[in-house]
């Protein structure tokens, strides 16, 4: 079974008679059946590395899980911000209750089960129950809408639901009862509040097959800023290699607490969080709706060690008020910032209101991979940097035509490795076509690598600026902005223009008072960025579109500036 896993890795069908199936849909090449045969002898390889390397052991989460148990039972396993908590013990004996009643409800080994809960107790319930019947659990954050929900669940043919009657305003039992009227095929809801387990049925439809991707543990879906989600497909094998890499890089003991507000229904709160505590058997510290006062005095009551989060996360951690005697977050050790570009003036304010607390940047994807900093790193690139791979994971920075580029080039970002997905649910074309001859996903990330292995993330391929024929990342432009003192969100997006193509227009949420564009631009300036870097627009909002992780939706974000632009056009 393992075997094939690392074939389906690169093609997620049965279609292995024939060779050249793997390398048609490869862009850029040409292969023969016999250079074929070696990138298949390769991939056989690699995976056996993995396993020599103890990167994967094939072990299963919730056999690791029961082991713990077995020793700790009585340990703290989840605490929510309700006061609801669990040992061990009881976990482990919920969640063979919920196990049972999917059971009993006729959901089988196989089968996709999707988790749309909060940040509760229950969510980590749902997962291991999930996990014990051998069911694939995909995770979803609650802001998810109703026709989306419904597209993910036919795409990845969901048997069932499991959510909440509400969560606060979010009437998630209606979605997700209007998401399974809509399903072409039979998804039943469990509602779960209060212990209670009510089952919403559709029997007259057809029950849709369980997934026949050998290996397949969890699917996870994209919080695309454009288009549909993509249902990211992993292992037990390398959803382990991530947390095993993260507990021997961050000395992850067995009661080191993990603090989480990130949603567990977005990949940061589900490998980092539910996944990483049962994988270590440690206390899950989960808070549902973001509140900075809460979550410091939450850290400080459970001891919290660890937390990963996005940049308005951290943000907000820096500016919260804090007037207790100790410093502040002084038990967490570990703080990685991810999801969304983080400006260093951001990165250089956190050390010195956390000083106990080692920030640095996370970059990963849905997708896997990962790169941190580590204790050893020096303090210019733990800044300046997205730190080193994890173990086991391979970088190339490529060209347009796929060559790998030298040290300090900026290109395409791909990847592969241990920690790296295993392909993405029902849709093989779109995988395949991300894959170099080499198995190296391309990650659709600009960045560059120096000679050292550290990665700098400079922007996103499709975020690019094309003004006057010159590509222009936004990436500098946003940090400089974020920077200005009264600047609470800035945003840089291409403005449609007929001479030029584009022009760079700065969208920002002011803080008080509101600047001007020319006061913008001096700051750029004097902050060393060229003139050519200068935005030749400003737009001022109050929010920004965005995904549950704190990315900003920049082509809805374009959408809406361009159309408002042509409405007051009109109005003129």
């Amino acid at each position: 079974m393992t075997s094939l896993l690392l074939f389906i890795k690169f093609i997620v069908t049965y279609e292995l008679s024939n060779p050249n199936v793997l390398c048609k849909h490869v862009p850029g090449t040409a292969m023969t059946n016999s250079n074929c045969s070696d990138f298949t002898a390769e991939i056989l390889k690699r995976e056996q590395e993995y396993h020599r390397q103890g990167w994967w052991s094939g072990e299963r989460l919730q056999d690791r899980y029961e082991k713990i148990v077995a020793t700790r039972g009585d340990d703290l396993a989840v605490v929510d911000n309700r006061g609801q908590r669990l040992s061990h013990g009881e976990l482990w004996e919920a969640s063979g209750v919920l196990a049972e009643k999917l059971a009993n409800q006729g959901i089988c080994s196989g089968e996709v089960v999707i988790i749309f809960l909060p940040n509760r107790v229950e969510w980590q319930v749902a997962l291991l129950g999930i996990l014990r019947i051998g069911g694939i659990p995909a995770n979803l954050p609650t802001r998810i809408d109703a026709d989306n929900l419904r597209y993910v669940a036919e795409l990845t043919g969901t048997r069932a639901i499991i959510t909440t009657e509400r969560h606060r305003s979010t009437p998630t039992g209606e979605i997700a009862h209007s998401a399974a009227k809509l399903c072409e095929h039979r998804m039943d809801v469990l509602i779960v509040d209060e212990n209670a387990h009510n089952w919403i049925t559709s029997p007259e439809k057809p029950i849709p097959s369980a997934t026949n991707v050998s290996g397949l543990d969890h699917i996870m879906f994209t919080s695309s800023t454009t288009g549909r989600p993509k249902a990211v497909m992993h292992s037990a094998d390398s959803l382990a290699a991530l947390n095993q890499a993260f507990t021997e890089r961050f000395s992850l003991g067995a009661h080191d607490a993990i603090f989480m507000a990130s949603p567990l229904g977005h990949s940061v709160g589900t490998i980092h969080g539910a996944r990483l505590a049962l994988y270590n058997g440690v206390p899950l510290v989960l808070q549902d709706v973001w509140n900075p006062d809460e979550a410091l005095a939450m850290i400080v009551e459970n001891e919290c060690v660890f937390t990963a989060a996005a940049t308005p996360f951290l943000k907000d951690l820096v500016e919260a008020d804090w007037k207790e005697d100790e410093s502040k977050l002084s038990s967490m050790r570990w703080f990685l910032c991810g999801g969304t570009q983080v400006p260093l003036d951001l990165m250089e304010k956190a050390k010195q209101e956390f000083p106990n607390t080692f920030v640095a940047l996370l970059w990963g994807m849905t997708e896997g991979g990962l790169t941190t900093s580590t204790s050893e790193t020096p303090t210019e690139k733990t800044l300046t940097t997205a730190g080193i791979g994890l173990p086991g994971l391979e970088m190339r920075i490529l060209d347009p035509e796929g060559k790998s580029l030298g040290t300090g080039k900026i290109g395409e970002l791909a990847m592969r490795g241990p920690g790296v997905f295993i392909g993405y649910y029902g849709q093989d074309d779109l995988y395949k076509s991300l894959l170099t001859a080499e198995g190296f996903f391309r990650t659709g990330d600009l960045a560059t690598l120096d000679e050292t292995g550290y990665l700098r993330i400079t922007g996103r391929l499709k975020d690019l600026i094309i003004r006057g024929g010159v590509n222009i990342s936004p990436v500098p432009i946003e940090d400089g902005l974020s920077s200005h003192p009264e600047v609470s969100g800035a945003a840089v997006i291409g403005f449609p223009d007929e001479r030029m193509g584009e022009l760079l227009c700065a969208v920002i949420i002011p803080k008080d008072q509101i600047p001007t564009l020319e006061n913008l631009n001096n700051f750029l300036r004097e902050k060393g960025l060229p003139k050519y870097h200068c935005p030749e627009l400003l737009r001022i909002v109050e929010k920004f579109p965005t995904t549950p992780a704190g990315k900003i939706r920049k082509a809805e974000l374009r959408k809406q500036i361009v159309a408002e632009a042509t409405t007051a056009n009109k109005a003129a």
